[in-house]
């Protein structure tokens, strides 16, 4: 692999779950990576500790810690990320995203979902894929058959409590990637969705009732399992294959077959 040395891959929410996976993943095929993130000093060690077995596949790691939906840091992280690519360009752009609001629409105690947790939670988890893959696509920095991978969820099209703001985001998500897969097949690119089944993350952790989804989700799995963060960095790294060049505009389940039941 020390021969692939120049691919580059951009993982946006790559500090955690499916974005923490996806990097780890690509690092052992040899990408080059660049993680931005957004996370507290005290988690700070546990990437770093991350970082290493990274970089224990001989392959370079940028990390920032920066908000990556601010358009600011938008305009800040691309400058940065011209100067470490050199002559390179971005082969694997994934946008795992995940802040938002999980308030329910209506309860007896506590807030309430509002607009402005709606307009925040769809400007973090599907703008800013759209944004992102616009900015890089304006600014040259993609590679010719460049993957654009972004995360979905069976809650974009069923009900789950607590999940409003997220699904509409979801949805939003899909549609663009529809959108974007269609116009930018001329500049090369390839876009696509990834539906993980439900797995155990941080972020599920804070849907309302969370336990009770994910014992019922393992109940409902033909495998009798959850989706692991590792099943799905596995199909981002087949998504990454020259065999994979014709997929395109597609939402592919990664769910042991979780949504036919």
């Amino acid at each position: 692999m020390m021969e692939e040395k120049t691919m580059w891959a951009l993982i946006l929410g790559g500090s955690k779950g499916l974005g923490l996976a996806t990097a780890h993943k690509l690092a052992s095929q040899g990408y080059n990576l660049i993680l931005v993130h957004r996370d507290r000093a005290i988690e700070k060690k546990a990437l770093e500790t991350e970082i290493k077995k990274m970089k224990a596949h001989q392959v370079e790691v940028f990390n920032y810690n920066k908000d990556a939906v601010q358009d600011g840091n938008r305009k800040m992280l691309l400058s940065d990320i011209q100067g470490s690519l050199g002559a390179f360009k971005i082969d694997v752009l994934v946008h795992s995203i995940a802040k938002g609001s999980v308030k329910p629409i209506t309860t007896s105690n506590g807030p309430e979902l509002n607009s402005e947790d709606i307009l925040l939670t769809l400007n973090a988890m599907a703008v800013s894929f759209y944004s992102w893959t616009k900015a890089l696509v304006d600014a040259k920095l993609f590679s010719k058959k460049a993957r654009v991978i972004a995360f979905t969820s069976e809650g974009s099209s069923k009900f789950i409590p607590g999940y409003t703001a997220v699904a509409s985001a979801k949805k939003s998500l899909e549609s663009l990637m529809k959108n974007m897969a269609v116009v930018y097949a001329p500049y090369g690119l390839r876009v696509n969705c990834i539906q993980a089944g439900v797995t155990d993350t941080a972020s599920l952790r804070k849907i309302p009732k969370s336990e009770l989804l994910l014992k019922e989700s393992v109940k409902r799995n033909p495998f009798k399992r959850l989706t692991t963060p590792a099943d799905v960095a596995n199909v981002v790294a087949i998504l990454c294959l020259n065999e994979a060049d014709w997929i395109n505009g597609t939402i592919i389940k990664v769910d042991g077959g979780e949504s036919l039941m």
